[in-house]
């Protein structure tokens, strides 16, 4: 990458109170992350997880969820990305992480988080709460496979059917070396349901050494503060908050007294950005995929700007993708 060399180190600890940009499957993926990331606040993502099983992946596919990893392991933007595995095979997973590794990302993460059933079948995600040793065992393998410098950070819900096993599982990824816990604040049968019990989240950053990320149902900032106050955390990770509020990490910047944050986006300061990301969608993603997409964030966009509702009630049934870049060039006065 051109310049590559004038860039500051990627990151390996978050600042004080540093914003992560969450991975979330089939929504934050490389476009989203890329877009999200120009508007700037955010510290540093987590991929979408990478499933491995029995083999180790080609290049190829490290570069399909991670193309930063073309650019030195950054966003277009500069923000580091953090490669997210998913997996229950000890070995597997290290020998994976060790491929993925060579390529450059700033740092390798495990994902004991995800609830979807179909991974959890397969004995992955959050699945893997219920078992604190081999949870352990995952970390201690990766952590042993990749360089000393690379950073190997994990994400963990609060556990799967009920909360019983947090603390262990806690310990055990510290204790088998990495250097940052990500803790979204309810379990796998809670799903997305709100609240998320952030209290819950200090127990656990009471009984390990290295640094414990708070994450959910962070829409606002008060929901920010509030969060911060209940886990203790003062390092939180944005996931649906910062989609339906692209200016959300500026806003809780804001409020923690930086003057250098700017204000809220207005619909007309985000409409380029929309325009932007209809342009990565339709030159990155299957046709099939490309209308969803923009109905998808404009649906959470809706939350936040009454004009994402009307948008999405113009184009909620619209396939067509010539009738959306009409749509866009109208919305943008170019028509």
């Amino acid at each position: 990458m051109a310049g590559q060399g004038a860039l500051p180190p990627l990151i390996e600890t978050l600042p004080p109170k540093g914003l992560l940009l969450a991975p979330m499957e089939g929504l934050l993926d490389f476009v989203l992350r890329d877009i999200l990331t120009r508007v700037g606040g955010i510290d540093r993502c987590v991929s979408e997880f990478i499933r491995v099983s029995n083999t180790v992946l080609p290049d190829r596919v490290f570069l399909r969820y991670i193309p930063e990893l073309a650019h030195g392991g950054r966003t277009l933007a500069g923000v580091p990305v953090r490669a997210q595995l998913l997996g229950s095979d000890p070995v597997c997973l290290a020998d994976n992480a060790a491929a993925l590794a060579a390529m450059g990302p700033a740092g390798i993460d495990i994902n004991f988080g995800c609830p979807a059933k179909v991974v959890n079948r397969h004995g992955g995600g959050a699945a893997l709460l219920d078992e604190p040793e081999l949870v352990g065992r995952i970390v201690a393998a990766v952590r042993a496979a990749v360089p000393a410098h690379l950073p190997v950070s994990a994400k963990m819900r609060l556990g799967y059917n009920d909360d019983g096993k947090r603390l262990a599982c806690a310990q055990a990824i510290a204790q088998a070396g990495a250097c940052e816990l990500v803790v979204h604040a309810r379990t796998k049968a809670d799903g997305y349901r709100p609240p998320a019990y952030w209290q819950r989240v200090q127990e656990i950053r009471d009984v390990v050494k290295i640094p414990v990320v708070a994450n959910g149902e962070i829409w606002t900032v008060e929901d920010a503060l509030r969060c911060r106050a209940e886990s203790g955390c003062d390092q939180l990770m944005l996931g649906r908050g910062i989609v339906a509020d692209p200016g959300l990490a500026f806003a809780i910047r804001a409020a923690d007294g930086d003057t250098s944050a700017p204000r809220q986006l207005t619909w007309s300061e985000l409409l380029p950005l929309i325009a932007e990301f209809w342009k990565l969608v339709c030159a990155t993603l299957e046709p099939r995929q490309k209308a969803g997409r923009l109905k998808q964030w404009l649906n959470f966009l809706r939350r936040r700007y009454p004009e994402a509702e009307a948008a999405f009630q113009t184009l909620r049934t619209v396939t067509d993708l010539t009738e959306i870049d009409r749509w866009l060039a109208a919305e943008a006065g170019q028509i």
